[in-house]
């Protein structure tokens, strides 16, 4: 395997893990989540990045999995929407938070 192809790799896996957390959380705070879009992302990012500095692979890694998560943050804020303030604002599909 290339190092390109386990750099991408590792960015899914990372992605993934992140991902599953993400899920493991009640309704209500990936909505609350959801609705911080710059602070989720700098977060994660953050974290990855710390995680997996030491080398070039893993801060490759680290920023795969950030742009994945940035990008299905926002696609996600778009199907299941968002809460901010205490108001709850809608997506395409209706969730009960």
């Amino acid at each position: 395997m290339q190092k390109g192809t386990t750099m991408i790799a590792s960015g899914i896996f990372v992605f993934l893990s992140v991902l599953l957390i993400f899920f493991k959380l009640s309704r209500h705070w990936q909505l609350r989540l959801l609705g911080r879009p710059l602070l989720l992302d700098l977060s994660v990012a953050s974290a990855t990045l710390l995680l997996h500095w030491g080398t070039f692979t893993g801060v490759m890694a680290a920023t795969i999995a950030g742009l994945l998560t940035s990008v299905s943050m926002s696609l996600a804020r778009r199907v299941f929407g968002y809460a901010r303030g205490g108001t709850y604002y809608p997506g395409l599909l209706h969730v009960r938070h």
